[in-house]
């Protein structure tokens, strides 16, 4: 019996390319409509006012970075000891530990910290820049012309699901939007579902979970436009990343199973 030569090699790039149209046909074509952002009219120029903002307030068990500057050093370094760096943290704009986060001083459960000669102070509630006003009054009596800077050290949001770079990221400046954390991430993956978006928020002894559309201007007046500290993103995939990935895994040792059927049969009819 002649077997044709070129026969195996068309039988295995039939049968590839026979896997790859089953599996390319399971998938669902995505739509431009389902993956440009902020939609809304076409006009070159358009306005809409800022109808909300958020401002942060300091809460029980939030982690505050004070630092204490004046005309005598010896005594900033007092208050400052606190600030010094002992443990690993994410950094703003990276999803790596690239940066060292100082212990800072502990908002406790009645929303006190305390301070070396000062004692407590009552925090909670107040946002950092009158927090340190209020530090900086009590200051005065022990330091000439002090100087307080205050910053959150543990405002934080976790981005999960389809997007490049899944991380919790360290927010410094204690404001950040919706767009500006997924950015940090990376954006989503062509995969990830933009128009369902979840955000789960924990306050005041309250959990919320949240939807929100990307592909929408409607985005801009959400109240989860702008996260809050301890904010949980959630990217879901789109059905199509689904089903190719359950239809890959289901007909492989199918693929498996003829590649080797066909290895036999080669290996028989050459004999």
């Amino acid at each position: 019996m002649k077997i044709h030569r070129f026969l195996p090699v068309r039988l295995l790039v039939f049968l590839s390319l026979a896997y790859i149209a089953i599996v390319g046909g399971t998938t669902s074509c995505v739509s431009p409509q389902s993956i440009i952002y902020f939609q809304g009219d076409t006009a070159s120029i358009s306005r809409a006012k800022i109808q909300q903002s958020y401002v942060p307030v300091i809460e029980s068990n939030d982690m505050l970075s004070i630092v204490v500057g004046s005309l005598n050093q010896e005594a900033n370094a007092i208050f400052n000891s606190a600030n010094e760096y002992a443990t690993t943290s994410t950094s703003y704009g990276s999803g790596s530990s690239s940066g060292r986060q100082p212990f800072g001083y502990l908002v406790d459960r009645d929303g006190n910290i305390e301070l070396p000669l000062v004692g407590k102070i009552k925090v909670e509630g107040l946002t950092t820049p009158i927090a340190a006003d209020t530090i900086r009054g009590r200051l005065q009596m022990y330091l000439k012309e002090p100087s307080v800077n205050i910053k959150n050290i543990n405002f934080k949001v976790s981005v999960l699901g389809e997007v490049n770079r899944p991380a919790v990221y360290v927010v410094p400046d204690e404001k950040i939007t919706l767009p500006e954390i997924l950015s940090l991430a990376g954006d989503l993956t062509i995969y990830g579902r933009r128009n369902n978006v979840m955000i789960i928020r924990e306050e005041k002894g309250e959990r919320q979970y949240a939807r929100v559309d990307l592909t929408s201007r409607k985005i801009f007046e959400s109240p989860f436009y702008y996260m809050h500290k301890n904010d949980v993103i959630y990217v879901e995939p789109i059905k199509a990343k689904m089903n190719t990935t359950d239809r890959a895994v289901q007909l492989a040792p199918l693929f498996v199973s003829m590649v080797t059927a066909l290895a036999l049969l080669i290996y028989r009819l050459r004999l």
